[in-house]
């Protein structure tokens, strides 16, 4: 094995040394290769990826951010079609400066059937626009005529106004690369942090270079001559040009790697697998502009949050009041505690305005207009609760946040907040989190997207610190189920569910709008059972748990050999398969939240039946109070109990702990396909 690996390794460096990446010069090994050489399990590899970033000027535009890409991708099978479909995101607002997709093309390269290489030609038909936010569109391309064993190709080279942003590098994907080559060229007028993200890292080569640009300019000059005045004569004008010549020093990285292993996304509980991922994110700490006096920018996450404030998107918007005084002033008159105006106000505006879908600190048209137009972005929604909370005489807060989309911010950078949702204060200092974009949050019960680690609270004169956003509530799952076995050797019962705090958000938020008759049928086929009767309570009584009742039955739950019967202790309930396959995990596991499941399990033996033998007690827990799972069975006459209790305490789990995690896991398998063993009397 050792053998096949040293030779498959200077098949490969040999391949690379010969290799001519130049757009449109793919080769027939390339089109030839059945699969990655070091990674067999690959659907497709990237075997090479180009990116140039660098500064332009130009008389008509000024100076522009010009990225430069080119791609060429193997698809090995039918799974690595995906990769063959490329979205290139770019800015559009609705007002103000686009980006631009320009010089786009792409091939699809094949072998025919004599053996020659085949080349297919993207066409406007393979190019499609969406709109995905207000700001942000997306260039979607489908390749033409793509089989297992393609190879495709594109460039393209993306426009950019927006000078003071600098797209992240990514060095690593969920297939490998086998070349890499990248380089971001930046004037010194703009000084950039570079910070590495993830567990693959490409150190940069680093030079500079000296370049100048001329900008032409056109002028008017007024002329008056004395004896046009004399005679009563007007103004005369000249025009010229002038061309002012500008020197720069450009700072140069170039990346370059060969070989770069895949990181996929198919472990469980992985909040943002690019989190991970290699690469680096660039955030713009000082400009150095020539005659202008230096400026630091977000060299704290202090700086990164007053400067926030200080738009009039943000803490402006906090100082406006007159567009809800009028509701609110009633709403409040007669409540009698912080908490009941806290709900008043929460509710109230959930049910006011609702959330438009996106993500943003800043707001887009401003608290009174989403106030009237009943919908508003995540800023709008949560500053006005906000301003409403304060009005009530309340210690509120906007809090900064990054959400699970957005990833999690390393290090102080306006980029790394794309939300904001509310904190009151209390006088204890304990706290309470609100989110009113989502009609289904409580008090402390965010949704999802928004339990991202960390949020950081801005004070009324821009100051800020820290908050955890996940909150010490379990999300709550209880099962009671209550059987009966047949002498037809068939299982009858009930089972009632209580889903409470983030499991009921969760619950109301992806099944409250499908009918029931359609709940009922997939509880149906996710458990294997039949179901007589089917019942949802407080789908919309947010106050209370979310309670599901049904009544069954199943032949499958019983497996009978030579005269006995072997039951699992907690029937359909019974967790058979280990979620954590990986020997190591360089990433935490994130659950979102602490949760908690209970079982119960009541089963009522047929008679002529006795119990041979049940499962031992088991009591296992992880280091450090992470988690622990409890259960035990238990006999009285012809009933069985079973209790099982699976509780974790941490919302994230470093990976220092996987090992114990999975050896966790394994046990808690193993000890609940254990099976109830009943005899003949």
């Amino acid at each position: 094995m050792k053998q096949v690996l040293v030779i498959a390794l200077l098949i490969m460096c040999q391949f690379l040394s010969a290799q001519d990446y130049k757009f449109g010069k793919v080769s027939k090994a390339e089109l030839e290769e059945e699969f990655y050489p070091l990674d067999s399990t690959a659907d497709a590899a990237y075997l090479y990826k180009y990116r140039r970033t660098y500064y332009n000027y130009r008389n008509s535009k000024g100076l522009e951010i010009l990225n430069e890409f080119v791609y060429r991708t193997k698809i090995y099978t039918k799974e690595g079609f995906k990769y063959a479909n490329i979205n290139i995101p770019y800015v559009n607002p609705e007002e103000g400066e686009s980006e631009k997709i320009s010089d786009l093309k792409a091939y699809t390269y094949n072998i025919d059937e004599n053996g020659k290489i085949t080349k297919d030609k993207l066409d406007k038909d393979g190019i499609f626009d969406e709109k995905i936010s207000k700001f942000r569109h997306l260039k979607k391309i489908t390749m033409p005529n793509l089989k297992e064993g393609s190879v495709i190709e594109i460039q393209y080279t993306l426009k950019s106004p927006y000078l003071q942003y600098i797209d992240d590098l990514e060095f690593q994907y969920g297939i490998p690369v086998k070349k890499f080559s990248a380089t971001i060229e930046n004037p010194d007028w703009y000084i950039f942090a570079q910070k590495s993200k993830g567990f693959y890292a490409v150190e940069p080569v680093q030079s500079k270079y000296g370049s100048s640009f001329t900008i032409r300019s056109k002028q008017t000059i007024d002329t008056n001559y004395s004896r046009n005045n004399r005679a009563g004569g007007g103004k005369t004008s000249s025009t010229y040009y002038s061309n002012n010549k500008i020197d720069v020093t450009y700072n140069v990285n170039k990346y370059e790697a060969e070989n770069i292993p895949a990181l996929k996304d198919d472990e469980p509980f992985v909040s943002n697998i690019n989190n991970y991922r290699g690469g680096i994110k660039f955030e713009l700490v000082a400009t150095r502009f020539p005659n202008q006096m230096p400026k630091n920018l977000s060299t704290s996450w202090d700086n990164v949050a007053k400067q926030i404030f200080k738009s009039e998107n943000f803490g402006g918007e906090l100082e406006k009041t007159n567009y809800f005084e009028n509701d609110i002033a009633p709403l409040i008159a007669n409540t009698k505690s912080n908490e009941e105006v806290i709900a008043t106000i929460f509710e109230f505006v959930k049910r006011k305005v609702k959330w438009n879908g996106y993500l943003n600190k800043y707001t887009n048209k401003g608290v009174k207009k989403a106030y009237k137009d009943n919908e508003g972005n995540a800023a709008e929604i949560n500053l006005m609760l906000t301003a409403m909370l304060r009005y009530a005489k309340l210690n509120a807060y906007p809090v900064l946040i990054s959400s699970k989309g957005n990833g999690t911010p390393l290090f102080p950078t306006l980029r790394g907040f794309d939300y904001v949702i509310s904190l009151v204060q209390f006088a204890d200092n304990s706290y309470v989190l609100l989110d009113a974009t989502d009609p289904y949050s409580l008090p402390n019960v965010l949704p999802t997207r928004a339990l991202n680690w960390n949020g950081r609270v801005v004070t009324k004169d821009g100051s800020s610190s820290w908050v955890k956003l996940t909150t010490n509530k379990h999300a709550l799952e209880e099962n009671m189920v209550m059987v009966k076995l047949t002498d037809d050797l068939e299982v009858e019962g009930l089972v009632r569910t209580k889903l409470d705090n983030l499991n009921a958000l969760s619950f109301r938020k992806n099944y409250n709008h499908i009918k029931e008759e359609d709940l009922r049928a997939k509880f149906e086929e996710d458990n294997n059972l039949d179901v007589e009767d089917f019942k949802i309570v407080n789908k919309e009584n947010l106050a209370k748990p979310i309670t599901r009742n049904v009544k069954f039955t199943s032949e499958d739950l019983i497996e009978e050999i030579n005269g006995k019967l072997y039951i699992e202790p907690l029937l359909f309930l019974t967790r058979n398969t280990n979620p954590f396959k990986l020997e190591e995990r360089k990433f935490p596991v994130d659950f979102t939240t602490a949760w908690k499941d209970v079982n119960k399990v009541s089963i009522q033996i047929p008679e002529g039946y006795k119990i041979e033998q049940t499962p031992e007690p088991m009591a296992i827990a992880l280091p450090d109070n992470i988690g622990v799972f409890k259960f035990q069975v238990t006999s009285r006459g012809n009933k069985i109990n079973t209790i099982s209790i699976l509780q974790f305490n941490k919302a994230l789990i470093g990976a220092q702990y996987y090992t114990f995690l999975k050896d966790f896991y394994s046990k808690l398998v193993q000890k609940e396909t254990e099976k109830i063993v009943l005899t003949k009397i």
